[in-house]
């Protein structure tokens, strides 16, 4: 009689192994799924991006073409030279 409940307690630990391992592979084909679809949408994402990146790039290469006739003038704007002597202008007619 205590032989039978052994063999019992194998079949019930042999079913639960079975068991487990249909799940573990059930969930493993989910997670492999979802995974493929994340691929997927990153791939989609990283491409948009991309597109967005090179228009941004164009703009700015645009915005450079267009600057270009004003680079010397802005460049002595941009003297602290020159920011100074308009300091001083500033000043002399906030005193007046």
């Amino acid at each position: 009689m205590l032989g039978w409940v052994g063999i019992g307690i194998l079949i019930a630990a042999g079913l639960a192994i079975v068991i487990e391992a249909a799940l573990a592979a059930f969930w493993g084909l989910a997670m492999a799924k979802r995974t493929m679809n994340l691929t997927e949408r990153l791939k989609n994402e990283q491409a948009m991006i991309e597109a967005d990146l090179e228009k941004l790039r164009l703009a700015m290469e645009e915005t450079k073409r267009l600057w270009r006739p004003y680079r010397l003038t802005l460049r002595w704007l941009g003297h602290p030279l020159t920011i100074a002597l308009l300091g001083s202008y500033r000043r002399r007619r906030m005193v007046r």
